[in-house]
């Protein structure tokens, strides 16, 4: 008996209801493929430390400076957490306390920005995060986003890249407070360098979000933020591989101290200690050297889905990918091209219904709403994570259109094609079982 079964047993007892739900989204992931770019399956140990004692324990402050008794081993377990998240990438400061990314996002602003303040980051629709700048979120609300572009050349080599010129341009023309990069749907490499140049220039805190590619980052498939960003947020699931959480980094000794004031007592109370425990043990697996070799095989599976995708008539934005994700253009894929039915709206649900998990995503310059899009987004870090290869990929290419191909043929060609590939998708992932199972 697993571990899995032996908890959601022990669960049984107290609450079969619970246990039920439980064990049917337990069946889910076992037997869909995830694509989504920002999910993964993290280890036994991983999810099991977040179901300890710790979880009975208040521990308000930071280690060696706690509001309450009896936090010892708190105190440890934080340390551990950050010290190893230190070690991962090369930096002087972390905190681990962040609940997840956003916060970490909102802490750096409270800390570095005044309110009111500007500052700069991508054009949402092209793959910013609604942290960055969304209107009704806390950092369009209080502060002042302005926006630079993708190159829109159709014609450059760079179509869809980072426009650093227009980077420069925007900083130039508003001097902001703070430049940031990171982002959540852009597919290729991020010239921390060349950020740091421009933030210098016009006398901006370069702050790197990089929650999508921290774990490439530890893995080395993608250039460290350090030493060119002043401050980095990431969270600590998606290529990461750990628990949902948020944590903070710098190598500046005052901006860890204004970030740590600003989380802690400023926006949270009690760090969620169960989870900086899991962190901790995430942190020890990605320091491990088998963690390189997940992180490459986890890029070459990204080139291996493009690839096959461009293969049966898809575009990749971008022209393809550098990282874990991609975004595929469906209108490529549509006779009727941007006026078509194949929206990412209908692409997920079709998708969905044949075992294939992914998300409805705009593409670059999108003209549907963004609860329909023309496009969807695509990762490898869980498939990776349960051990497909370039060959898996592949076939997954294959599982997406046929089942898009068949979306446009129809209701009746769908729902045969859709179970079809419902049956071959749960025989793949019988041969590639979930961690702890």
């Amino acid at each position: 008996m697993s571990i899995h079964d032996q908890i959601v047993g022990l669960i049984k007892q107290q609450d079969p209801e619970a246990a039920s739900i439980i064990q049917a989204e337990a069946d889910r992931q076992a037997s869909t493929i995830e694509l989504i770019a920002s999910e993964n399956h993290a280890s036994t140990a991983v999810m099991h430390a977040m179901g300890t004692c710790l979880t009975n324990k208040y521990a308000e402050g930071y280690p060696g400076r706690r509001y309450y008794g009896g936090c010892e081993h708190h105190d440890s377990i934080e340390r551990l957490a950050q010290e190893r998240a230190k070690q991962m990438f090369g930096c002087a400061y972390a905190n681990v306390q962040p609940h997840s990314g956003a916060q970490a996002n909102a802490a750096v602003f409270m800390a570095l920005m005044e309110p009111g303040a500007t500052f700069a980051s991508l054009v949402l629709a092209d793959g910013g995060h609604l942290s960055h700048g969304l209107p009704i979120n806390f950092s369009g609300h209080y502060y002042k986003p302005v926006h630079y572009p993708l190159v829109r050349d159709e014609k450059s080599a760079e179509f869809e890249q980072i426009d650093y010129d227009a980077v420069r341009a925007v900083c130039l023309e508003h001097k902001p407070a703070m430049l940031l990069c990171g982002y959540s749907a852009y597919p290729r490499t991020i010239d921390f360098a060349k950020f740091r140049a421009i933030a210098d220039e016009v006398g901006a805190l370069l702050m790197a979000d990089v929650a999508h590619i921290s774990g490439l980052i530890v893995g080395g498939q993608h250039p460290s933020p350090f030493p060119h960003a002043h401050v980095v947020t990431t969270t600590t699931h998606k290529s990461l591989r750990g628990p949902r959480g948020g944590l903070i980094l710098t190598n500046d000794e005052e901006i860890s101290k204004k970030v740590n004031r600003a989380l802690f007592p400023g926006m949270q109370g009690g760090p969620l200690m169960h989870v900086i425990a899991s962190k901790a043990v995430a942190f020890g697996e990605a320091l491990k050297p088998e963690y390189k070799a997940y992180q490459a095989q986890t890029v070459a599976n990204a080139k291996a889905l493009a690839g096959a995708l461009v293969e049966h008539g898809y575009r990749i934005t971008s022209g393809g990918t550098d990282n874990h994700l991609m975004l595929v253009d469906l209108t490529s894929k549509d006779p009727k091209g941007a006026d078509g039915e194949l929206t990412g709206k209908a692409a997920e649900r079709w998708l969905e219904d044949a075992g294939l998990i992914c998300n409805k995503n705009g593409i670059p310059g999108d003209q549907r709403k963004p609860m329909v899009t023309s496009g969807i987004r695509l990762g490898t870090p869980a498939t990776t994570t349960r051990g497909f290869k370039e060959a898996e990929m592949k076939q997954v290419a294959g599982f997406i259109d046929r089942v898009l191909s068949a979306g446009l043929e129809g209701e009746d060609e769908l729902s045969r094609v859709t179970e079809q590939v419902r049956g071959e998708v749960r025989d793949l992932c019988a041969k590639f079982p979930m961690p702890g199972h």
